[in-house]
């Protein structure tokens, strides 16, 4: 792994199987790995001279990706998935990296990807909603690449050419069991705490498969959990005290100036 550079941004290699990933993607892709870091090595694998590779032909230059033209010589060999794992090992060992983003929805994966993290290496997973477990579970995130096509519709716009992934209430269950594993003297988090317990269980965890682009919006919308908003203070949240439950003590407001102390999540 490469040493720590806390003034810089990070490293990242992004690999892309072109048999497993639609080219319309491509926009949204890099926009949400420039939130992750640098991607310093764009590659593409594929047989493009076929025509479920071709669409990805006009979109190359215009985000700088190198193509490596694998041709299928032989009726069910991936030579492309071989190439790929191939380049990834060389690339972790040359220790220049920080992290890598590998776009597919294959779970053929899943061992490179945990790999790459028993090097130390962080590994960010882009596919669909169908993508196994398997190979989501291996990445540190794993982000639906549905969430990244134009004209995803929200919750709160009815607009769009898709709906969202999945319903608001479809995440009760997990967001409960979260907040119950961190357990606090009064029931009150912290909201960025909240996001990074999210994702160390559940990698995959993302507000806009349910349509909100913050977890504040998606935890407000599930009417389970009381919210703490300050002006100027970190956000903070507990379960709304059920009737059978000894009552909770109350929070007061706390000073508009007291400074956020704990980190945040990526989408708190």
């Amino acid at each position: 792994m490469s040493a720590s550079r806390p003034d810089k941004t990070d490293r990242l290699a992004v690999l892309i199987d072109a048999d497993n990933a639609s080219s319309r993607i491509a926009d949204g892709l890099f926009e949400e790995i420039a939130k992750i870091g640098e991607a310093s090595v764009r590659r593409i694998y594929g047989d493009f001279s076929s025509q479920r590779s071709k669409g990805w032909a006009d979109v190359l230059s215009r985000h700088a990706i190198i193509p490596q033209q694998q041709f299928a010589y032989t009726t069910g060999k991936n030579a492309s998935d071989i190439t790929l794992v191939i380049d990834a090992m060389d690339l972790l060992h040359s220790s220049r990296f920080d992290g890598f983003c590998l776009v597919s929805s294959d779970s053929d994966f899943t061992r490179l990807a945990a790999r790459i993290r028993e090097q130390g290496v962080d590994v960010y997973g882009f596919g669909e909603q169908k993508t196994p477990e398997s190979f989501r579970q291996a990445c540190r995130r794993f982000i639906y690449t549905e969430n990244l096509l134009p004209g995803r519709v929200t919750a709160e716009k009815d607009n769009g050419d898709a709906p969202p992934l999945a319903k608001p209430q479809q995440a009760a269950d997990l967001l409960k069991r979260v907040i119950e594993q961190m357990d606090t003297e009064d029931g009150w988090v912290n909201l960025g705490s909240f996001g990074k317990q999210l994702l160390n269980l559940s990698s995959d965890f993302d507000p806009r498969t349910y349509g909100f682009k913050k977890l504040s919006d998606l935890v407000r919308s599930t009417k389970l959990f009381e919210v703490d908003d300050p002006e100027g203070g970190s956000v903070e949240i507990r379960l709304k005290p059920q009737a059978a439950e000894k009552p909770r003590a109350t929070r007061s407001r706390r000073p508009a100036s007291r400074p956020p102390s704990q980190p945040k999540s990526d989408y708190s």
